[in-house]
């Protein structure tokens, strides 16, 4: 970040509640948000004899919206997973992308919806397996919004130099990857291109930074956009949309490697079933999702060269010239 303005103490206000909320201690691994979906289902009254110990499955959600809405989106897949696969279920929440893949990496999350960008350069790193990818609106990809206020007089991306930008996650391919490319591909850097920029930790944060002009513009993800534009516009109907990156592969569902391969695959079997199965398509069609597919690696590999594409400008821009 460039440096704080009084422009964004508005957006600190906003913001900084609900994530401290959901973020006590998000530097202390051993402290992680865990939410117990199973406790829905108790009841008050006392059993004569313990039952068996229920199974523990451990799942993310990566910050691609507000840890809030996270809960009230996910939770009944959440559900239907666990109930179909016989496992308690925990919700793990973090503030960053980076501290999801963290997790996975010390084998501390069992499954998770994470973000294309994460997975297309890390999926190894990281331990993970993409099991299934939601198809929306009859296809497995998604793209980047450039958003700004509706009553703007910015066009074009020319239009936000000098202006204050809005990333969402770091990590974030749509959110932060495709608009750093768009200015690398103009021959500068977000801090050479933008007065000032910030991050917002979620794509739905960003919506409403643009909408209440906290912040000129952002570039969020298509599918969250458009969620809330359909059910929930208050905020969406005071942005414009001014330009769309190409189509990526959608944000994976992904499970780590150390889950056994017999339960990656009946979750696997869980999602790509859902369709079929009246409860789940009333939860795919809450989420405004067709149906889950296997993946293909080949949707991610746009985002692979994206950022080759990135570090060979800047090298060609440092230096004058390419280098190998």
């Amino acid at each position: 970040m460039t440096g704080f303005s009084k422009y964004y103490w508005g957006l600190i206000i906003i913001f900084s509640a609900i994530l401290s909320c959901f973020f006590p201690g998000c530097s202390n691994d051993s402290e992680y948000k865990q939410v117990d979906f199973s406790k829905s289902a108790q009841t008050a009254s006392k059993t004569v004899h313990a039952a068996e110990p229920q199974p523990e499955l451990r799942m993310a959600v990566a910050a691609m919206i507000s840890p809030k809405e996270t809960l009230s989106t996910y939770k009944a897949l959440m559900d239907y997973i666990g109930k179909k696969a016989g496992y308690k279920i925990f919700l793990i929440q973090r503030k960053t992308y980076g501290e999801i893949n963290a997790l996975f990496q010390k084998q501390k999350i069992d499954l998770a919806l994470i973000c294309s960008g994460p997975y297309a350069g890390g999926k190894d790193i990281f331990g993970i397996q993409a099991l299934a990818v939601p198809l929306v609106q009859g296809k497995p990809y998604y793209r980047s919004y450039l958003i700004v206020n509706q009553k703007s007089r910015v066009q074009t991306l020319a239009d936000l130099r000098g202006k204050i930008f809005a990333f969402t996650d770091p990590d974030s391919n749509t959110g932060s990857l495709v608009p750093r490319y768009w200015v690398a591909l103009k021959g500068e850097t977000p801090q050479t291109f933008f007065k000032e920029t910030t991050y917002t930790y979620s794509h739905d944060n960003s919506i409403i930074a643009v909408a209440r002009s906290l912040v000129d513009g952002a570039a969020v993800d298509s599918h969250i956009w458009e969620y809330y534009h359909q059910l929930n516009p208050e905020y969406t109907d005071h942005t414009r949309i001014i330009k769309k990156s190409i189509p990526f592969g959608s944000p994976p569902f992904v499970a780590s490697l150390a889950v056994p391969l017999f339960l990656r695959n009946r979750i696997q079997q869980i999602l790509l079933s859902m369709h079929s199965d009246p409860k789940g398509r009333q939860i795919q069609n809450s989420l405004l999702i067709d149906k889950f597919v296997l993946p293909m690696d080949s949707w991610y590999q746009p985002i692979i060269k994206m950022r080759r594409e990135i570090e060979r400008l800047r090298k060609k821009n440092a230096n004058g010239i390419d280098k190998p």
